[in-house]
Formats: C-alpha cells, structure tokens, sequence
C-alpha cells in the first residue's frame, strides 16, 4: 500500500511579537467564522493570554464592525503600523485602512502583498496568540500564510450543512498537504433554541462532528444560533468579554480552553 507524500517544505517566517499563531478558517463563506474568530479571542484574553486580533479577509473585513473601531493605526516611521486596541486585545484589518464602503477590486499580487504587509510591518508587541480571521475558501490568501508564515495551528469552523461540509473537507486536505495542524472543528449555527425549549437543528445534524471523526481531527463543539450572540457583534462588544457568564461565552470559554491545552 502506497504511503502519501510528506507535505511540501516551505521557508516560513513567525509573526514578531506573538509566541503563537491560531487561523480560524471556514472554507465555506457565511458560516459566522468572524464572530467566532473574534469570540474565541476573547475567550482566550479570559483565560489569562494577551491576544491579538489579525483580519485577513481583504475583500470582506469584518474586524472595524464587530469592535466597534473606527480610527486609523497610525506608523511613526510610515513603515511599521502600530495595531489599535480594544478591549486589551491587539487589532488589525485592512478595514481599518480604508474607508467602510470602498470595494477591494484587487487582483492576487497586490492581495498578497497586503498580507505581507500585516504580517511584517505590523508592531505586535508581547502577545501570546495572534488569531487570525481568515477569509473563505482555498485561494491565494490562504495558500500565502500557509506556505510563508509560522502557523501553528488552525480552527475550522462550519455549519453541519453538507453543501458547508463539502468545502471543509478540501479545506482540510489543503492543510494537510502544506504542513498545518488542525486544531479542532466547530461546529457553529448547530441549532435554534425556541421559547417552547425545544432545539431546532435549521442546517441539519451532526455533519461537523461525523467530518472530524473522518479525518481523525478533535471535536471542539456545537455553538447554538443566539440572539445575545449576534447583538453582541453588531454593537461592537463580543459576548465573551461584555458578558463572560452567558451561557453562549461558556461554551467559547470551554472551547478556548481546549485549544490552549493543543497547542501550549
């Protein structure tokens, strides 16, 4: 029986300033991965590490709406940009550079070029973990942080709907092949808890734990559609720092705890 390839070797260089670096990826778009990139930081600043905050969806930043950030990171050199911060957590976001409403007609170089710019010339200072909210699906966003910066771990984020599943599984494959060890799988929007107290399951069942158990990945959970989550986000104030005792910050607060222990 034929062995598969070691992953390709590529020449990667650490984010300075942090001792970590978390992707939070999606594969499939629309599946809440911002907000629970961002939740999940959070959750991790509530269990004692100093957290930054990377957005590197160019196309569609999401980071200036759910902190609430409007001021621009300013460079004392115009070569190093100095990160803004809300809430004791490093931020940045290409959002942050340009107006809210200017549309991101880039072709792949200069999308490349922009990550290397974030990555590089951005002052992070003592962080433990820089997560890092990653746009959708497999192109060359993720391919440039995978092959050229230190990675050392990735959540993959998903609804248990199969049209989802189906990009999560290439997702997974991509990561194999360029050297990333998956952290987890979440499964997020898993159910609608009504006032009659029964649990709507609106994207299907289970599709994201039987996929981790496929590809022999860990299971971080199920996040249940909720209101207080989604109010939470539009006002700028992640639940698992407003309100660490919610119900909801729990199970972030439970997941964050799993993926400190994986990767220190």
């Amino acid at each position: 029986m034929s062995q598969k390839p070691p992953p390709k070797q590529f020449i990667k260089s650490p984010i300075k300033g942090t001792k970590s670096v978390i992707m939070i990826s999606s594969a499939k778009g629309g599946v809440g991965k911002s907000t629970v990139a961002v939740n999940l930081a959070y959750a991790l600043q509530h269990l004692g590490l100093r957290i930054g905050i990377l957005d590197a969806d160019v196309y569609g930043p999401s980071l200036p709406k759910l902190l609430n950030l409007n001021e621009k990171p300013k460079s004392e050199d115009n070569k190093i940009i100095i990160p803004l911060e809300k809430f004791g957590v490093q931020c940045m976001s290409m959002g942050l550079l340009i107006d809210e409403q200017t549309p991101m007609m880039w072709r792949g170089p200069m999308v490349i070029s922009a990550i290397k710019t974030m990555t590089q010339k951005v002052l992070w200072k003592d962080r433990d973990v820089i997560i890092i909210d990653m746009p959708p699906g497999t192109g060359d966003t993720q391919l440039t942080f995978v092959q050229e910066v230190k990675i050392d771990g990735t959540i993959i984020v998903s609804t248990p709907q199969d049209l989802a599943l189906l990009d999560v599984k290439r997702g997974i494959q991509m990561f194999e092949k360029t050297g990333v060890k998956i952290l987890g799988l979440l499964d997020n929007m898993s159910f609608f808890e009504g006032d009659d107290g029964k649990k709507y399951k609106i994207f299907g069942e289970g599709g994201v734990e039987k996929t981790a158990k496929e590809f022999d990945k860990e299971f971080l959970g199920f996040l249940p559609l909720n209101e207080d989550l989604r109010t939470s986000a539009d006002n700028g104030e992640p639940l698992t720092y407003s309100k660490p005792d919610h119900k909801i910050s729990k199970i972030f607060i439970d997941m964050a705890k799993k993926i400190k222990q994986s990767f220190l």
